[in-house]
């Protein structure tokens, strides 16, 4: 099972503290990296290699600082310097790579400050290594998982609103009282246990989109068999049947 947020939360704090004097690229760069993977329970030889080869324009060669193929580029640099040019080296690199191979993510970072580039979005988060644990969960791709760069407070704004929607719409179909609270309550928490890493990786998302496709009827027996999965007891009034479209 994968570690719940709360503990990568804890160790990012712990890695920022240990780390919160680092600044030559050459020394510490390659511990710096084994120690940061170790946050999200992983070992940084199994996925990524450090000082990759790669051929770039005008048969020059360059070095990537650490390469995880098809996730993560990171171009490192001592402390204080331009990390702006930094990031264009990166993006030389990612041209040189195969496209099979190319990574989704680029970290430029002088240990102090780092700038997190999504190339799929074109979103870019920047952050001191003081705040890592504010902002880990921007590394969720480290766990297998797709994110994108919006905060916490957003997300948090969004799901209440969705969830105020899907209260709305259940409470018109005659879905009300305890049983609609209960429901409500019981989804609420199988999200968060399958984002912390309570339930196995996005066992209860993967359920979710396959329901909430096709047919009433076949969403209902998909969100029965989803109930049945987590012990929840699926508490649909026995006078509001699915009907199908």
């Amino acid at each position: 099972m994968r570690l719940g947020w709360d503990e990568i939360k804890r160790r990012a704090k712990a890695f920022s503290d240990e780390w919160k004097s680092a600044h030559y690229e050459r020394g510490q760069t390659q511990t710096f990296y084994n120690e940061f993977f170790e946050i999200f329970g992983i070992k940084r030889k199994q996925v990524a290699v450090y000082e990759q080869r790669v051929k770039l324009l005008n048969n020059r060669h360059g070095f990537i600082d650490l390469f995880w193929p098809g996730t993560l580029l990171v171009e490192q640099k001592s402390a204080s310097l331009d990390l702006g040019r930094a990031q264009g080296q990166a993006l030389d690199y990612v041209e040189g790579i195969h496209p099979t191979l190319q990574p989704r993510w680029v970290l430029s970072c002088d240990f102090q400050t780092w700038v997190l580039l999504d190339l799929e979005t074109r979103t870019q988060l920047t952050f001191r290594l003081a705040d890592l644990h504010k902002h880990i969960t921007a590394f969720d791709f480290m766990l297998g998982r797709k994110v994108s760069f919006e905060t916490q407070a957003g997300v948090t704004i969004k799901a209440a609103e969705l969830m105020g929607k899907l209260h709305d719409a259940l409470e018109e179909t005659g879905y009300v009282g305890r049983d609609l609270e209960q429901l409500l309550v019981r989804l609420l928490f199988c999200l968060f246990a399958d984002d912390t890493g309570i339930f196995q990786p996005r066992i209860f998302s993967s359920n979710w989109s396959k329901m909430t496709r096709g047919p009433m009827a076949a969403m209902s027996v998909a969100f029965s068999t989803t109930c049945s999965t987590f012990s929840i007891r699926p508490n649909r009034p026995a006078n509001r049947p699915c009907k199908p479209n």
